[in-house]
């Protein structure tokens, strides 16, 4: 399984999970994204867009309408290191 999960994601997009997952687990809760704009120093569109990359691609998964509601859906064995 782990072979089908090496190239599911670009160097960019893992750091953007990595990211979400530090974020989570420092913070309790997941990132806005204007945290993560701050973070990358991007614009508001650009973190979105890769939002919905990441969502479309199944890595993450949201709520609706909910704010703070990313949940990775792949292990923690799976992200890059956050550079």
């Amino acid at each position: 399984m782990a072979s089908t999960m090496e190239t599911r994601f670009t160097d960019k997009q893992g750091q953007y999970l990595s990211f979400i997952y530090y974020y989570t687990k420092l913070n309790g809760r997941a990132p806005a994204e204007a945290d993560m704009e701050r973070y990358f120093a991007v614009t508001p569109p650009s973190v979105h867009q890769m939002v919905l990359t990441l969502e479309s691609k199944g890595l993450i998964e949201r709520t609706p309408g909910l704010g703070r509601s990313i949940r990775l859906r792949i292990a923690r064995e799976e992200l890059p290191d956050l550079k």
